[in-house]
């Protein structure tokens, strides 16, 4: 127990741990980007600055060097000078997305949205009247796009990492688990053998006593389906042997089965073909499929209600559906009922049909599901596996 409540604390310090470096690099990289952006928008208010004051003085010669050097220096942030449908200036932007209005508007949408416009304006030498040169509009440079976009590419990685990492650790939750039932299933195959053989010897005594014959063909069903189930628990966390078989004799040996043996209240119904179906098939698997199958369904009813069994044809498919006049299921429920653990009753470890689904999917390659269920009026499950 205290190594549990350490590796569960140890745990939670990873968790938030990794939460605050996460946080505190994108917090950084916040940071650093508009610091960055603040940089450009002063490169690019000087540069305006420095165009405005060589249209001052568009005579002289002796104009301040540095202001020249300002504005000869090479830009790297798309941008161009706008005026009355004119474009004066431009810089890194392809001359094709400045030909057309159309264009150009769109040019001035998006950069109005990343940085404010800047109006270049100077005082006329001679009038001394204050004359729009034009706007400047600019876009963010190529490095701060990337940064930018540097966080939500960070998020990504950290996702990608944390469902690869979930899904290891799922994955090997999952096969230890799995290992554990298997050990379980194989040793009580192991532990129901011992006294299994003994009934067998007790059954043979028997036939040489004064006993009615039929008590003993009884007892030698229940020994036979000791046996079923015994082999059912030897196979699990193994790859069961399939066999061509007829799946109309074997669900009809099934629903024979199961129909003496429950309750009277149950109003048994059985719907199937008059051929032969053939299917690649494990006996005792199957066998073990329907009688979950039917043992859910008479939960459903609380043990009173009516039970069908029916058995379709599809080209190369057949199909079993069980259906019961119990509770039914709501739809977010279809799926949830086959995960293991997951059970409605006060009773139950939740396997029946996790079991079911293992069996019908992974062994024989088929499908089962939920094929339609009706809150009050019943659930239908379906089998569906192929013919050969």
């Amino acid at each position: 127990m205290l190594f549990s409540k350490h590796r569960n604390l140890s745990r939670w310090i990873i968790v938030v741990a990794s939460f605050g470096i996460i946080s505190l690099i994108l917090w950084n990289t916040y940071v650093f980007f508009q610091e960055f952006k603040i940089e450009e928008q002063s490169k690019m208010d000087i540069w305006a600055a420095a165009h405005q004051e060589i249209n001052s003085n568009p005579l002289d010669e002796n104009v301040n060097p540095l202001v020249d050097k300002v504005f000869t220096s090479d830009i790297s942030n798309p941008m161009f000078v706008y005026n009355k449908g004119n474009v004066l200036l431009s810089n890194n932007i392809e001359d094709q997305k400045l030909k057309s209005d159309k264009s150009i508007k769109k040019l001035i949408k998006q950069y109005s949205e990343e940085n404010t416009p800047i109006v270049i304006s100077y005082e006329d030498s001679e009038t001394k009247e204050t004359v729009v040169y034009g706007t400047l509009y600019y876009g963010n440079s190529e490095v701060l796009n990337k940064l930018k976009y540097y966080p939500l590419a960070l998020l990504l990685i950290i996702f990608l990492f944390g469902a690869v990492a979930y899904f290891f650790y799922r994955s090997s939750k999952i096969a230890a688990q799995n290992k554990l039932w298997s050990g379980m299933a194989k040793e009580t195959a192991h532990q129901i053998g011992t006294p299994l053989s003994s009934l067998i010897g007790w059954a043979e005594i028997l036939k040489t006593e004064n006993i009615n014959p039929e008590y003993i063909v009884e007892i030698e069903k229940d020994i036979s389906r000791l046996q079923t189930i015994t082999e059912r628990f030897s196979k699990i966390g193994s790859l069961p042997t399939l066999e061509k078989t007829d799946i109309v004799k074997e669900t009809i040996d099934s629903y024979d089965y199961l129909k003496a043996r429950s309750s009277k209240l149950i109003e048994f119904k059985l719907i199937t073909v008059s051929n032969e179906i053939y299917v690649n098939l494990n006996k005792q698997l199957y066998s073990w499929t329907i009688e979950n199958l039917v043992k859910n369904a008479i939960d459903a009813m609380k043990g009173k209600g009516q039970l069908t069994i029916e058995i379709l044809q599809l080209e190369n498919t057949v199909k079993i559906n069980v259906s019961d006049t119990g509770n039914g299921l709501p739809k977010k429920q279809f799926n949830a009922i086959f995960e293991p653990g997951y059970t409605t009753k006060k009773r139950g470890w939740g396997l029946g049909l996790s079991l079911a689904k293992r069996i019908i999917e992974e062994f024989h390659d088929g499908k089962i599901k939920v094929l339609h269920s009706e809150i009050g009026k019943g659930t239908t499950m379906q089998i569906s596996m192929k013919s050969v």
